[in-house]
């Protein structure tokens, strides 16, 4: 019999913004979930990662292609696919015991036999003691205990994890892992594959058997590593640092494997999604690599600056677009703008800042251009809004020009008036 359990075909993902339009989530997403396997997806913000998950158990329906599941198509949730989310998402009207039972009670398990798996999994999840006890008693840890043993109580042959130590500390993430990872290599589960959605480069190495990473706009499989010959999974083994920073390199190059240019103003349209960053954050990261001599490995920028990839990638690539900075073969360096800003005052770097979003991104030279052409330089928002949504949307256009009115006013290129959502090159306050 085939060792594989879920097979993912040739799946795309589309959501249809018009009756002649149509937002791209997903494009022929091919692989294969196998037995006695973890594997970890990675992937930037927006890469589609989640949108997967929910596809293959069976609760959004992909556009085109197929999940199939032990040589049956999916086409809505089926017993033997369970999945953990990053939201503890539990019912806090319900103790423990109760929001444990909760999937047994839908699949219409008798009230005798689903306490007894429920106490069970509270039981191996380490939970007991709390049965009786309400979510608003519980720690962040708990709570996704919680989830776990309410997920692993059906007994899933399949269990998938949507970044579920993301909302919990450090150590509570660390404590839970080792706990989730004892469970699976004890077999006190009948769990046969787990698939792992995380932003975490380190914690896929660490625990998955194969890295799937995903490329996007729209999401596509970039690389599939294979993970479980490691010599150890010990982060500080050359073999894994070696991975890391493959992992790296492969998440800041383009899908031809070329490295991608200092300036990269050519690629990007109107409806490019500016990454949610803060002018600070690109002072902060600039003043950070002028700390290193050189060129600097990113692996070791994020341990510097303590931050994870899903935050630092998107503080890169904006450097990156700007021109203060470029990234090639896993290492980011300051270009001699970069190193010029570093060495300018406040005003000198908010006037190369400027001078740089007009040269590099269309949005906000299309911003002051429709300003600048209307004789009382007033413009409403919303046009702008109805502009990014005929390729973003409605949601991801308002979160694209948020952020590109926060770095317009950093920059004084133009001002806003959240009262009335006009943009205009008159500080509304005088």
């Amino acid at each position: 019999m085939s060792d594989t359990i879920l097979e993912i075909s040739h799946v795309h993902k589309a959501y249809n913004k018009s009756s002649d339009q149509a937002l791209h989530v997903l494009k022929d997403i091919h692989f294969s979930l196998k037995k006695d396997e973890i594997v970890a997806l990675l992937g930037k913000s927006g890469s589609g990662k989640s949108t997967l998950l929910r596809i293959m158990a069976g609760l959004v329906p992909p556009s085109k292609g197929r999940v199939k599941y032990r040589g049956n198509w999916i086409q809505n949730p089926v017993p033997g696919i369970a999945m953990v989310f990053q939201s503890f998402a539990l019912l806090p009207w319900l103790t423990v015991l109760e929001n444990v039972e909760l999937g047994l009670e839908a699949a219409g398990i008798g009230r005798e036999d689903r306490r007894k798996r429920a106490l069970e999994a509270i039981d191996i999840i380490g939970l007991d003691g709390f049965e009786s006890a309400y979510p608003r008693e519980l720690s962040g840890g708990m709570c996704q205990r919680v989830g776990f043993a309410r997920a692993l109580v059906v007994n899933p042959d399949v269990l998938l994890m949507d970044e579920p130590f993301s909302a919990l500390d450090v150590l509570t993430a660390e404590n839970l892992k080792s706990d989730l990872l004892a469970l699976w290599r004890e077999k006190k589960t009948n769990t046969n594959a787990i698939l792992l959605v995380t932003h975490s480069i380190e914690e896929a190495v660490s625990l998955a058997d194969r890295i799937i990473i995903m490329g996007s706009d729209p999401g596509y499989v970039r690389a599939d590593l294979q993970v479980g010959a490691l010599p150890s999974r010990d982060l500080d083994h050359p073999e894994c640092r070696k991975l890391v920073d493959e992992i790296y390199t492969l998440m800041t190059t383009t899908t031809e494997g070329k490295e991608k240019p200092a300036k990269r103003a050519w690629q990007i349209g109107l409806g490019y999604r500016l990454p949610q960053v803060e002018p600070s954050e690109l002072s902060g990261l600039i003043e950070t690599m002028k700390t290193f001599e050189d060129k600097i490995d990113l692996p070791e920028l994020a341990d510097e600056i303590s931050m994870q990839v899903d935050d630092l990638f998107p503080i890169l690539e904006t450097l990156e677009v700007l021109g203060f900075a470029q990234i090639a073969k896993g290492d980011a360096q300051l270009t001699e703008l970069g190193e010029a800003f570093y060495e300018g005052d406040l005003q000198e770097r908010k006037r190369m800042f400027a001078e740089q979003l007009i040269a590099t991104i269309p949005l906000a030279r299309h911003i002051r251009q429709v300003i600048d052409d209307k004789p009382n330089h007033r413009v409403s928002e919303e046009r702008f809004l109805a502009r990014l949504e005929d390729s973003l949307s409605e949601k991801e256009a308002e979160r694209v020009l948020r952020t590109m009115i926060d770095w317009g006013r950093y920059a004084e290129l133009f001002a806003y008036d959240f009262n009335s959502g006009m943009l205009s090159l008159e500080d509304p306050g005088t």
